[in-house]
């Protein structure tokens, strides 16, 4: 048995079904594989595109809804495609900051992350 792999198996152009991202705003749907391929993002690949596609716009593409930490307080806040990380930053910012934190996602999601006790 050989320990070589085959590298071109996991190379975007031999994969059949590469992700595709769609915007009504902008009319136009993409294909991932500069993603995979150039960017080497992998599983995140959908995550990258559409942080990219934010920057560049304005606006997430279809069926991305970002969470959104915002400070109470001051200016600062933060929008993440994931809960975990919003989450993170809004606790970290309130530790820091002694500011409470409003979390909150499109889908109805509202939380307010309070100064922590003792710190």
């Amino acid at each position: 048995m050989s320990d070589d792999i085959d590298a071109d198996a996991f190379r975007p152009e031999v994969i059949d079904d590469l992700p595709v991202v769609t915007c009504t705003r902008c009319d136009a749907e993409w294909d991932l594989e500069f993603e995979l391929e150039e960017l080497y993002a992998g599983n995140q690949a959908v995550e990258q595109f559409a942080l990219d596609h934010m920057r560049h716009t304005g606006h997430y593409p279809d069926d991305v809804t970002p969470w959104i930490a915002t400070c109470r307080q001051c200016p600062a806040g933060e929008a993440f495609l994931g809960e975990r990380p919003a989450r993170r930053w809004a606790r970290t910012h309130a530790r820091h900051t002694r500011h409470e934190v409003e979390v909150e996602h499109g889908s109805g999601v509202r939380d307010t992350v309070d100064v922590p006790d003792g710190t």
